[in-house]
C-alpha cells in the first residue's frame, strides 16, 4: 500500500552499521530515544512510527506483513545494504521476521522483552486498575515522577505489571514517552494485533537460520511476555547472547536505563561487524551463558 513511515534518526553520518529500532504496542519512534542515547556516538540509530502507531497513521486495516513491507520499503530509502535490527515487545517479533526474510541485510539482532514464540501470564485485572492507571497517568502527564502520584496511584495501577521499580525515573519515562504513544495507536493497530493473537505465533522452529549475534534481554518478572518465552528463543538462537534483569517487567528499559544502555554498548563493541571499532564506554557487566534448557 506504499505507506512511507515517519521516523527518528539519531548519529546520522557515524560510520559504523545503522541500527533500526522499532517499537512495541503500543508504541512510537520516541519510545526508541532511550536506546538510541546509550549508543550514542557508536552506530547511526533510525526508529520508524510503524503502521497505524505514532505519525504513521493509516485508515484502512491492515496485518502484521504489511509492517515488513513498510520495513523494507523504509530500508531502501534509506540505502542501508546491511543494519542491526532491535526490536522492544511486537518490535523484537518484527526484527525476527525481517531476519528471516532478509538475511542478507540484517546482520545482528537485539530482542527485548520479546520471543519467538510469545506466551503471557497477565493476571485478570478490574476496573479499580482501569481507573487507578488513568488517575495515575494524568497525575504523571503534569507532574512527571511525583512520589505521592506513584505510591497512592501508580503502584495500584496497571503499571505494576509493566514495571516492578517504581522510581520517578520510570514514571518520567511513562510521561514523556509511553502516554503520548498510547493515545496515538490507532484501533487499525490494536484490531491488527489482535487478529495475530488470535492466529498464534511461532517461529522457533525458523531460529537456527539465524547464525548472526544475537541479544536477547528480558526482565524476569515480565507477565506480558514471559523470561522462560524469551529465553526459549535465546536458546534457539544459535548465536546469542542471555540478558535477565531482577526485580524487573516488560518495560525494564525505563526501570534501568543506565544498565540495560551499558550493557547494550558492551554487547555492540564486543562484536566483529567488520567496520572500523569505535571506542565505548566500558562496562562492569558480566553476560552469561545460555543454559541448556529452560528452568521449569
Amino acid at each position: 500500500m506504499g505507506l512511507q513511515l515517519r521516523y527518528r534518526t539519531w548519529g546520522a553520518g557515524i560510520p559504523s552499521l545503522p541500527i533500526l529500532m522499532l517499537h512495541g504496542h503500543p508504541g512510537d519512534g520516541d519510545c526508541m530515544t532511550v536506546f538510541a542515547e546509550a549508543v550514542a556516538g557508536l552506530h547511526p540509530c533510525v526508529a520508524p512510527d510503524l503502521r497505524g502507531y505514532g505519525r504513521s497513521q493509516v485508515a484502512d486495516p491492515f496485518g502484521m506483513g504489511d509492517h515488513l513491507e513498510d520495513l523494507q520499503r523504509l530500508l531502501d530509502k534509506l540505502g542501508w545494504s546491511e543494519c542491526l535490527v532491535l526490536g522492544w515487545s511486537l518490535g523484537g517479533i518484527l526484527a525476527l521476521e525481517l531476519a528471516l526474510r532478509l538475511p542478507e541485510r540484517v546482520k545482528g539482532l537485539v530482542l527485548v522483552a520479546t520471543a519467538a514464540c510469545p506466551h503471557s501470564e497477565h493476571p485478570p485485572t478490574d476496573g479499580w486498575d482501569q481507573v487507578n492507571t488513568g488517575i495515575a497517568s494524568l497525575i504523571n502527564w503534569v507532574w512527571p515522577g511525583w512520589e505521592w502520584n506513584i505510591e497512592t496511584f501508580g503502584r495500584r495501577s496497571l503499571y505494576r505489571y509493566l514495571i516492578r521499580q517504581h522510581t520517578p525515573t520510570a514514571y518520567r519515562y511513562l510521561a514523556q514517552s509511553a502516554l503520548p504513544a498510547y493515545l496515538r495507536t490507532s484501533h487499525q493497530a490494536n484490531q491488527a494485533l489482535r487478529a495475530a493473537l488470535r492466529q498464534g505465533y511461532n517461529r522457533e522452529g525458523e531460529l537456527s537460520r539465524l547464525r548472526i549475534p544475537a541479544l536477547v534481554m528480558a526482565g524476569e518478572q515480565d507477565c506480558h511476555i514471559t523470561l522462560r518465552s524469551s529465553l526459549a528463543t535465546a536458546q534457539a538462537l544459535p548465536n546469542s547472547t542471555w540478558i535477565a534483569y531482577p526485580n524487573t517487567a516488560h518495560l525494564f528499559p525505563w526501570e534501568i536505563p543506565a544498565q540495560v544502555g551499558q550493557d547494550l554498548r558492551q554487547w555492540l563493541t564486543a562484536q566483529d561487524w567488520g567496520i572500523p571499532a569505535t571506542p565505548a564506554t566500558p562496562s562492569a557487566a558480566t553476560f552469561s551463558a545460555i543454559p541448556p534448557e529452560a528452568e521449569s
